[in-house]
């Protein structure tokens, strides 16, 4: 999976009006294998696994860890959309060390430090929206035996994920023992909804079954649940994604609860 935000996320959907059409995006994002070498010596470009060097044990790892958040603070101008990239990363096996880590990134012929914001997450800001040249996030893990370093490269277009909805709500509709009403709020971090619209899923399912059920995507910011347990309670949550489809579903949104109408 390519890289994945918070300091928050732009998405192509976040493009002046009357710009929505989809920009030609490279495939899946590829990885350069991770190595370690000791201090002092820099791997050549070619180096396979047998020219590595014992080190710290475990080797780096990079998950999907980048992705774009938008603060919702912005003119409608491309440039101010994505406020940063937020990336993580992971040692796999945890070292037996105390543990450094050094990240960096490139994009074309420049180059900038990605500032830690924890013991393994890196941050960085003034982004290039609409590129078609990857990002690279390149981090160094480094302890007294010696340094791993992993490098993976992302385009922005991919790693789009808003925040969850809010304010969702449950209602029943009166003369409908069998139906509920959902509603629910666009992301306030997503800005210009009307301009850059979302898509909506929303998983549901009866009190204490482990099943949920999942419907849509929905362009609308509400929807009727039918053909539910009459007087059952029943607890819903909504995810959201720019309607370009780029990216992925936010996380699901806390969930609300409501029983159908109950007649009386």
């Amino acid at each position: 999976m390519c890289p994945h935000v918070p300091p928050r996320s732009l998405h192509p959907s976040a493009r002046p009006p009357g710009h929505r059409g989809a920009a030609a995006v490279p495939g899946r994002c590829s990885r350069v294998a991770p190595g370690w070498h000791r201090p002092g010596h820099v791997p050549s470009p070619g180096a396979g696994p047998a020219q590595r060097q014992p080190g710290p044990r475990g080797t780096l790892q990079l998950p999907p860890p980048c992705h774009r958040r938008d603060l919702g603070q912005h003119l409608p101008a491309a440039g101010l959309y994505p406020q940063a990239v937020n990336c993580s990363w992971a040692l796999r096996p945890e070292p037996l060390l105390d543990t450094d880590f050094v990240a960096t990134y490139r994009h074309g012929a420049g180059t900038g430090e990605c500032s830690l914001t924890g013991p393994r997450s890196c941050s960085f800001g003034e982004l290039q929206v609409f590129s078609l040249t990857p990002y690279e996030l390149n981090v160094t893990a480094r302890n007294a035996l010696g340094a791993a370093w992993g490098i993976l490269p992302f385009l922005l277009e991919n790693i789009v994920k808003p925040d969850p909805p809010e304010a969702v709500r449950v209602s029943p509709i009166p003369g409908e023992p069998q139906k509920l009403l959902v509603e629910w709020s666009p992301p306030s971090s997503w800005p210009f909804p009307e301009y850059f619209p979302l898509q909506y899923r929303i998983r549901y399912s009866r009190d204490n079954d482990s099943v949920p059920t999942t419907v849509g995507p929905y362009e609308v910011t509400s929807h009727t649940l039918t053909d539910l347990e009459p007087g059952s309670l029943h607890h819903v949550q909504v995810a959201a994604k720019d309607l370009a489809d780029s990216g992925e579903f936010s996380a699901w949104s806390p969930p609300a609860s409501g029983t159908p109408w109950l007649g009386l």
